[in-house]
């Protein structure tokens, strides 16, 4: 009979990571192998859209530039075909090798997450929102999932000023939560100061899905504004409505995010650990037609949350010389381990080792 794996055994990486391809897989997400390496020059041409612009390259034995992977998102896009009508949704485990963002030097990170790219509708975008809020609850209860619309932004922006260089500053402004820079830039530009308070009222919006009637009604009825609404409404109706905001503060590259756009925050961590969102526009760079919503999931920040100290390393330490039979050692040892304890026999006591009981068995030893 097969016995269930030992999570003392496993680290908090290893366990997440299990947890969420199980997820996954009940969602119908089919798992996605790719090579350690990839085209130097797809990276090079859309270093926008990954996390870091520093990539680690070599020549391959025929010449050809190639780079340790740093992004799983490029190659899926690039491995991919259109087919209309149809969704091709997948999942992945890899390790790619980036600048980490807890160390800032290169570092092999394990990296989870999950791409829906076709045909994507609302329900594809509500799905992948609680698969984000589903991946971050499977390593703690204590995280927080934010949610924008750049269309939003944009509109409004646009409804103010036309000026790109405006767009630009205002954006920034908006991002970092600055009110006052954000004076500065309306001034500079000659907006109103009605304009610049419906503007301070979109930076300092953050509210809960249940919510986002009353926030709306004050707004233009956009084709964002509705999207947000049907989006809020489903999320009202979920399980993980308390850990979800709205925060229109959060703000990405239009030329690739388009629509709704996430992070997800883990207390203990100074940085997201989760993004994601709608990234139709890398996918009309890179030449594809279909729609893609997707999210990343950065294992390696999980370093910074305290493991569980179980307080020893070994639940027996059995003693023995060379006047103890290896057989009789042996069976003292499995019958401890057959006993559901971990056992590990030694000639003596290592200086930092932490057992619960110690067992000698060298008194009883008998000269083989």
């Amino acid at each position: 009979m097969r016995k269930e794996m030992n999570d003392a055994v496993l680290t908090r990486e290893e366990r997440v990571v299990f947890a969420l391809r199980d997820l996954y897989r009940r969602y119908g997400y089919l798992p996605y192998r790719m090579s350690k390496f990839e085209e130097y020059e797809l990276y090079v041409r859309n270093k926008e859209f990954m996390v870091g612009d520093r990539v680690i390259a070599f020549n391959d034995t025929n010449g050809k530039m190639l780079a340790l992977k740093p992004d799983v998102t490029l190659s899926i896009i690039k491995g991919g075909e259109d087919r209309p009508g149809e969704k091709q949704k997948v999942y992945y485990d890899e390790n790619v090798y980036r600048v980490s963002k807890s160390t800032h030097r290169f570092k092999e990170i394990r990296q989870a997450g999950l791409e829906c790219i076709g045909d994507v509708d609302l329900y594809d975008v509500f799905e992948t929102v609680t698969l984000a809020a589903k991946s971050l609850s499977a390593i703690g209860d204590d995280y927080r999932l934010t949610i924008s619309h750049l269309g939003l932004l944009t509109d409004a922006l646009s409804r103010v000023s036309s000026d790109p260089a405006f767009l630009n500053e205002a954006s920034g402004c908006i991002a970092g939560k600055n009110a006052h820079d954000l004076k500065t830039a309306c001034d500079k530009f000659g907006v109103s100061s009605s304009d610049y308070d419906a503007l301070c009222r979109l930076l300092a919006a953050n509210f809960a899905p249940k919510d986002a009637p009353a926030f709306l009604s004050s707004l233009p009825k956009t084709g964002a504004a509705q999207e947000i609404g049907r989006l809020a409404a489903l999320l009202a109706a979920s399980p993980y409505a308390d850990k979800i905001c709205f925060d229109f503060s959060l703000t990405g590259d239009v030329n690739y995010y388009n629509g709704f756009i996430f992070k997800g925050f883990l207390r203990g961590i100074a940085s997201d650990v989760l993004s994601g969102g709608q990234y139709d526009g890398m996918m009309e760079k890179l030449g594809r037609k279909a729609r893609a919503v997707g999210f990343a999931l950065y294992l390696d920040l999980l370093e910074a949350l305290d493991e569980p100290d179980a307080g020893y390393d070994v639940d027996v330490l059995l003693l023995y010389n060379e006047a103890n039979d290896p057989a009789d050692v042996a069976e003292k040892a499995d019958g401890i381990r057959a006993a559901g304890r971990s056992c590990t026999a030694l000639h003596a006591i290592p200086e930092k080792l932490r057992y619960r009981e110690l067992k000698d068995l060298r008194k009883e030893g008998k000269t083989c």
